[in-house]
């Protein structure tokens, strides 16, 4: 969803994040707001992040691989 009715992408980054570009609203799966700060945000696709649901780059050590 986006806040302002700006365009929002969420690009599949190879082995690596969901790239969320735009004023996206993001919220936990009870409904929560996650609060946005920046304009492109780094998600979560590997499940090792410590900071989920925003990358921390642990995909890299774990090997992560994507067919997208």
């Amino acid at each position: 969803m986006s806040r302002s009715g700006e365009r929002v992408t969420i690009t599949a980054y190879p082995d690596g994040p969901l790239l969320v570009r735009g004023a996206a609203q993001l919220q936990t799966v009870e409904g929560e707001p996650i609060e946005v700060t920046r304009g492109t945000v780094a998600l979560c696709r590997c499940g090792l992040s410590t900071i989920k649901p925003f990358c921390d780059g642990t995909h890299k050590a774990a090997g992560f691989r994507t067919d997208v």
